[in-house]
Formats: C-alpha cells, sequence, structure tokens
C-alpha cells in the first residue's frame, strides 16, 4: 500500500509504502499513483477512555465479542487504532462478564488483541453524591475494594491497565497503593476529594486525572477545591474530553497551559450513544437525549449524559484553540496515550506498525479525516 502526504512533524512530502502490516520504505513523491493520499500522515490516535459506540455497551450484560468487532471497527473510521474498553460502575456480576468477553475475544481475535492495549475500569469505586458521580448508576457505587478488583483482574487476564478511584472513597488510598504497585495506571476521577486527600493520592501513585473539569460538583469553594489540587500538582498527568460540550474553550487552554502537551492527553470517552442519531435513549435504566448539537443529555435537564464524539472531533477542536502545533495536537490523542500505557512511540518510521491517519488540515481548513490504515487495511 503506498500512502502519499506529508510527514505530521517535519512537513516533508513523502511515499510511505506499506507491506505486511509495517512501514518498508519511505521514498520522494513520484507518478506511480498513491493508494490514498492527503496533505498530512500521521501515527492513528490511541484512546484511553472508550465505553463503546452505536448502541454497545462494554458494560451490556449481553456484550458479545462480535459488537467488540463493530465498536473497533468504528472507532478505526475515526482514526483510532489503538483503544482501552472502558466498563463504568456497575453490579459485580456485570463487570466480570465485561471483563471475561473481552479478554476471550482478544485472546480468539489477534486483530482485536492489537488494537485493545488495555482496559480501563472507570468505577465503581467513586463519590456516590450527585455531581461527583456524573451518570454513573448510584445503586453500584461502593467502596474500594482490592480484593474484588483482583477478582476483575483474574477475570480480565491482567488486561485491566487503568482504573478510575474516588480517592476519598474508604480504603481508596490503600487500594490506591496497591494497585500502583501491582503496575496499574490509578486515575482520580469522579471525586469529591478535599485538597489533602487529593496530595495523599499522588504521593499514593496516582499519575492522571480522568476527563478533568468534568464529574464535578457545578459549585465549588473557589480556592480550596479538588480541581485546583490536581491541575497543581506537576507529578499528575491530565486527560479532557475537547469535544465542544464538556468543557469551555477557556478551560481547556488554562488545563493545556498549566499541564503542558507533556503531561495532557485527549480522550472523547465515547459512550455506547457515540454515533447515534439524535433522539431519546435508555441506558442504565436512565433516559438520555442527543441534541442535534451532538451533546448528550440527562432527559429534561441540561445535565451531561456521556460523550457522543470520537477522538478526531477533539483533536480538530484542539487545533482551533490555536495553542498548540499540529504534531503537538495529534500527539496528544495518539503518543501521549502510548505514553501514558507504557506503549512506544509512534513516529512514522520505517519498521514501525502501518497504524497511521491521513488527513487535510490548515489555517484556512478545518482537521477532515481521509483514511485510518491499519496494518494492510485501509478503513474509510
Amino acid at each position: 500500500m503506498r500512502l502519499r502526504a506529508r510527514h505530521y512533524r517535519t512537513g516533508q512530502r513523502l511515499d510511505f509504502i506499506c507491506e505486511r502490516g509495517v512501514i518498508a520504505r519511505t521514498e520522494p513523491v513520484s507518478m506511480i499513483a498513491a493508494d490514498v493520499e492527503a496533505e498530512w500522515i500521521a501515527p492513528a490516535f490511541c484512546d484511553v477512555q472508550i465505553n463503546g459506540c452505536e448502541g454497545i455497551s462494554f458494560n451490556a450484560p449481553t456484550l458479545s465479542a462480535e459488537q467488540i468487532r463493530r465498536v473497533v471497527h468504528v472507532c478505526r473510521l475515526h482514526g483510532i487504532a489503538q483503544l482501552c474498553p472502558t466498563l463504568v460502575t456497575a453490579s459485580h456480576e456485570a463487570l466480570m462478564h465485561g471483563f471475561r468477553t473481552l479478554a476471550d475475544a482478544c485472546d480468539a481475535d489477534a486483530e482485536l488483541n492489537r488494537a485493545i492495549v488495555g482496559i480501563h475500569l472507570e468505577g465503581p469505586y467513586i463519590a456516590p453524591e450527585d455531581g461527583p458521580r456524573g451518570a454513573h448508576p448510584k445503586q453500584h457505587v461502593r467502596p474500594a475494594d482490592w480484593d474484588e478488583f483482583r477478582r476483575f483482574q483474574d477475570a480480565a487476564r491482567g488486561r485491566i491497565r487503568m482504573v478510575t478511584v474516588a480517592p476519598e472513597s474508604p480504603g481508596g488510598i490503600a487500594f490506591i497503593e496497591k494497585a500502583a504497585q501491582a503496575g496499574v495506571i490509578v486515575a482520580l476521577g469522579h471525586t469529591g476529594a478535599s485538597g489533602s486527600c487529593i496530595r495523599d493520592a499522588i504521593t499514593a501513585g496516582a499519575r492522571i486525572s480522568t476527563h478533568l473539569g468534568n464529574g464535578s460538583h457545578a459549585m465549588l469553594p473557589r480556592h480550596d477545591n479538588y480541581i485546583w489540587e490536581q491541575l497543581a500538582d506537576n507529578r499528575l498527568w491530565a486527560s479532557i474530553i475537547a469535544d465542544g460540550h464538556h468543557l469551555p474553550a477557556s478551560v481547556m487552554r488554562c488545563i493545556l497551559r498549566v499541564k503542558t502537551p507533556s503531561r495532557l492527553i485527549l480522550t472523547c470517552d465515547a459512550s455506547s450513544l457515540a454515533g447515534l442519531p439524535a433522539g431519546m435513549h435508555k441506558v442504565w435504566d436512565q433516559d438520555f437525549e442527543i441534541l442535534p448539537i451532538g451533546k448528550i443529555v440527562v432527559r429534561g435537564t441540561s445535565y451531561l449524559g456521556g460523550s457522543w464524539a470520537f477522538t478526531e472531533l477533539c483533536v480538530a477542536n484542539m487545533l482551533k484553540l490555536g495553542e498548540t502545533s499540529l504534531s503537538e495536537t495529534i500527539d496528544l490523542a495518539s503518543n501521549g496515550p502510548r505514553a501514558l500505557l507504557g506503549l512506544p512511540p509512534r513516529s512514522l518510521a520505517v519498521g514501525e506498525p502501518a497504524e497511521a491517519i491521513l488527513f487535510d488540515s490548515g489555517p484556512k481548513r478545518d482537521f477532515h479525516l481521509r483514511a485510518t490504515v491499519v496494518g494492510d487495511l485501509r478503513v474509510t
């Protein structure tokens, strides 16, 4: 497969020849017709928080391998070659089913195993009160339980790479210490913790904030609050949802300037409703509405009920801020998440896996994804 575009870092226009799933060589642009051509080429996205899409939820008690493959395919259509399926607060039985089904699917399908670089458990060890809990079902919120988590990890066959926890949960700090020692990335999220509790959690091993600025109270003390504490500590990375609804541009600018691109990653946090048409839908025994503008709300309210977007829109919105270069913005959604997960970086070098996005973007042109290449497959 011959790909023709400008390298997202150097700006050099090249032909990238992919053979047997890797970048075999690069050449000056030739007269040979390209299989895919665009203005730019960059490493494909890696998103650490994908809950599902098109009505499929990784939490569903009927989750199947076929549904997992569908989510992976849809993600590829949006430039995501690697992802962490995310399971949220639910009953023990529902979570065990999800972990087992994901593990079985990855063991049986090499393509899925390549795409799924870990599982993210978001909850159930989060704050139970309205606001920090977000749209998570209150009846399944519970104290941090290391023994239960070990059973989850056994069911997932060691694939849980990330867990989001509220550190003020009973036993939360001890849980964070054990998870960090076990090599699991601990994220702080859906929390109403005090500043001192946030600091204790970071010292215990927490490494990142999950969708900072969301999953929080509508009103906070202006100085002493958990958002400032997470922003202020350089040991803590942050992820944000840049879909245009979860955070205003001014807040995204502030988080970016404080954390800098070296400690910030983008996630679309796609929900099971992502990609569905506008209208009413029921999830977790709750009614949600997808508005025509691509915003999901709890029916009859203005409260967010998850994300409808995919990673490419988050990248497009970050580019519009004008705070980061093209390469920095792409890396917020590609090499940044890979670095957090301990995966090798991607630079489109010869010998690397052929996992790339081809897109158009410029000062007078919004980001437009043309194709995703994964191995020997072109997904458009």
